[in-house]
């Protein structure tokens, strides 16, 4: 059996989730559902060496003692050091650009939730199936709730293990995505990805020449220090940034998605880390030194101070030192616009 790569992208500015999250440990480093931290529990579902090959991990030098902390002893692990952030088509191809061209990546974003490891894993063998073939394919969340946060996908007509991709979808409004959901033909673009390593590079050589160019020169005259390779700087920060799925998946005329429910969440606000938790029979969820009287649907998460709350409802409370942290769910994106997430 060929083996899968995982590439998992490590990143982030730790805004949205603050107090919690900081810009020094953002929220992949962090055990946010269960023991186990974001990063940890990607790396685990990509653990089974009779089905992926060792990961490889690309961050910025900031957060590369987090990921070798975290990494542990995996065997054959790597890790690409960005010399700078330039968004995820960049960064993937410097994954594509070291792994060999017939090597099927499964690209991963190292600080979601996915609740149903199994539908996830069979989901990868259809995606894995149909990145052979070289499309490019992208995993297609089913929606939930007219989620106006993410991007979406509409499918197709039906290939094998999937569908080809009709078009992708910026955030919507509310009322287009509640159009989204009662169509049933849309999909949430969870930024998970699959495609043979050499395939990739020939689209992003098609649309994004410069880029590509870059990236393999960057590659060419980097080093290696252990299990860290290290791209050239000058060349790489030349580079313009832009999302894999500007750069790619919007422009290639290979796009697939393979459908797949797995409980996922991007873990993107206090509001769905709060829905991602197990709750109790009014909804709550707390960590910590908390009493709850009356309240529905709250979350509370402090580190220290005890937390008394009385008739609340969707409503967040977070305690991290210092910092303390009161929004309404529908408030909680625009926690990272606060000067405490913006200047820490």
């Amino acid at each position: 059996m060929t083996l899968i790569h995982p590439v998992i992208l490590c990143g982030g500015s730790g805004t949205r989730l603050w107090p919690r999250s900081r810009k020094i440990k953002p929220k992949p480093f962090l055990p946010l559902v269960g023991e186990r931290t974001l990063f940890e529990a990607t790396l685990a579902r990509t653990a089974d060496a009779a089905k992926f090959a060792p990961p490889t991990i690309v961050t910025g030098a900031a957060h590369l003692p987090h990921v070798e902390a975290q990494l542990g002893k995996v065997e054959g692990a790597s890790i690409i050091v960005e010399p700078a952030a330039k968004n995820t088509a960049p960064a993937i191809a410097l994954a594509a650009a070291r792994l060999p061209e017939d090597a099927v990546m499964l690209v991963c974003p190292s600080d979601h939730h996915i609740a149903d490891v199994p539908a996830f894993h069979a989901a990868i063998e259809a995606a894995a199936s149909l990145a052979r073939q070289d499309k490019m394919v992208a995993f297609g969340i089913t929606p939930t709730h007219p989620e106006t946060g993410y991007g979406y996908i509409r499918r197709g007509a039906a290939i094998s293990g999937g569908f080809d991709v009709a078009e992708f979808v910026e955030k919507p409004d509310l009322e287009r995505a509640t159009a989204f959901l009662a169509a049933g033909d849309f999909s949430w673009n969870g930024g998970i990805f699959a495609f043979r390593a050499g395939a990739f590079m020939t689209e992003l050589e098609r649309h994004r020449p410069e880029m590509a160019a870059a990236v393999k020169r960057s590659v060419e005259a980097g080093s290696e220090d252990g299990i860290r390779f290290h791209p050239e700087t000058a060349t790489f920060g030349q580079i313009a940034g832009e999302s894999v799925d500007y750069a790619v998946m919007e422009e290639t005329r290979q796009a697939a998605m393979v459908p797949v429910a797995m409980g996922w969440s991007d873990i993107g606000s206090w509001q769905a880390l709060r829905d991602a938790r197990p709750g109790d029979a009014a909804g709550n969820r707390t960590q910590g030194r908390v009493e709850l009287i009356d309240c529905r649907n709250v979350l509370v998460d402090s580190d220290g101070p005890r937390v008394s709350a009385i008739g609340l409802e969707d409503v967040a409370i977070v305690v991290d030192g210092d910092e303390v942290l009161v929004t309404t769910m529908e408030g909680a994106q625009l926690v990272g616009k606060l000067d405490g997430a913006s200047k820490q």
